[in-house]
């Protein structure tokens, strides 16, 4: 399934795709759902969230944005980021990605995660080829804030650390992620 985008005419303005968790130690993500009910962001479906396999979601990733009516900017949780920024690192279709909000990035590369998400580790540690912010949480459990601000720096990516946050992603709207979000969107 393909997502809805808001407008079927080309615009300038880049649509807002969500990219979520799904990965063994995913939590909800209200927000994520609120986002796209207020601002119709829209959320890339994959084949199989229970068992996520990166070539598979890559895909998936490749063929959506390929057939993408505007730029785009994508919103990834979890092992979310780290599907854009191996797939960022592998495909020419980058180019159509205006800039990346990346929350919580899975360290996929922890023993316990790369037993229970064979596939995907190592993490792309090349510069991503668009803008990007990362925002690290404070529970350290999936990615420490130190392994989150190496990723920063691997991926070019500006580093929020959790303590600057007004909010955690984790309660209501996120508005300060939604205001994170805006700076991307402008030209």
């Amino acid at each position: 399934m393909k997502p809805v985008f808001a407008s079927s005419s080309l615009s300038p303005s880049p649509q807002v795709w969500l990219l979520p968790d799904g990965g063994p130690q995913s939590h909800a993500e209200p927000w994520l759902a609120r986002w796209q009910a207020l601002h119709g962001d829209a959320l890339l479906e994959q084949h199989d969230w229970q068992r996520p396999l990166r070539g598979d979601w890559s895909a998936r990733l490749q063929e959506t944005l390929v057939d993408a009516p505007a730029p785009v900017v994508l919103v990834a949780s979890g092992l979310g980021c780290v599907l854009a920024a191996w797939w960022a690192a592998h495909s020419p279709a980058a180019a159509k990605v205006r800039g990346a909000l990346l929350v919580a990035p899975l360290d996929v590369e922890q023993p316990a995660l790369r037993e229970q998400l064979p596939g995907w580790s190592p993490i792309a540690l090349q510069r991503l080829p668009f803008p990007s912010i990362l925002v690290a949480r404070a529970q350290p459990a999936a990615c420490s804030p130190q392994r989150a601000q190496a990723l920063a720096q691997a991926w070019g990516a500006t580093y929020v650390a959790p303590d600057d946050m007004a909010a955690d992603p984790t309660q209501g709207d996120w508005d300060a992620g939604r205001a994170l979000l805006q700076t991307l969107l402008k030209d």
